[in-house]
């Protein structure tokens, strides 16, 4: 068995445990708006889910619809989303990008990537300034279905832990690594309960190895965690 086939092993066992843990993670039915999910996306960078949240919260009831965004000065947007950290900075990529999809299509909608192939509809959003690798996944993936795998700040550092992408490997690139490793059909739910675990256990600062339910099968457990008094 070759490394490539051993690692898509370990996947497998890797997502049985975290299912045993946290539950299989299904899609929902209704599926959530893909601008919406976009403008939250954006929000989430660089702060916290409830930071982010009620940055959106508060964005949505100060503008139900976007349009009116279009001839919003950044500042009075950053305002509103102080909650969740460099508002100016995010004020600026989400007019930017409702900008380029009302230019691009008339309206400010993202439906019609659902009759594009999953790497057209990547390519189309990445010429957004700002819209990396994650947002993109994180639209396509949650809002329209489609088999991407994100990879945020958790699943690259519990990928990385266990071993299932090198050390040095980028978030950009892990999400391609990733992408072949996981079946797509285990896209969904390995994404969230490697968060889950990321946020419960496997955490940045004093990991909780001896709680862990992946300590077998952890790389990271067996140099580090072992080896402390």
């Amino acid at each position: 068995m070759d490394a490539r086939a051993r690692l898509r092993k370990k996947v497998l066992y890797v997502d049985k445990r975290l299912a045993a843990v946290y539950g299989r993670q299904e899609p929902s039915a209704r599926k959530d708006d893909p601008v919406d999910t976009l403008i939250e996306t954006i929000l989430s960078q660089n702060t916290t889910d409830a930071n982010s949240h009620r940055a959106f919260l508060a964005l949505k009831a100060a503008y139900p619809t976007w349009e009116p965004l279009l001839r919003a000065r950044p500042s009075s947007v950053a305002r509103i989303i102080r909650s969740g950290g460099l508002a100016a900075m995010k004020a600026e990529r989400i007019i930017a990008s409702l900008r380029y999809i009302h230019d691009s299509r008339g309206e400010i909608e993202l439906e019609f990537l659902r009759d594009m192939p999953p790497a057209d509809a990547d390519a189309w959003l990445s010429q957004m300034k700002g819209v990396g690798p994650k947002t993109r996944a994180i639209v396509l993936l949650f809002s329209l279905g489609m088999p991407l795998f994100p990879v945020d700040t958790h699943v690259h550092r519990v990928s990385r832990r266990l071993g299932l992408i090198g050390q040095k490997t980028s978030r950009a690139a892990a999400q391609d690594e990733l992408a072949e490793l996981v079946p797509e059909t285990k896209y969904y739910s390995f994404h969230i309960n490697l968060i889950e675990h990321g946020r419960r256990i496997c955490r940045a600062r004093n990991p909780r190895c001896q709680d862990c339910r992946l300590e077998s099968l952890c790389d990271y457990a067996s140099s580090q965690c072992k080896a402390q008094p």
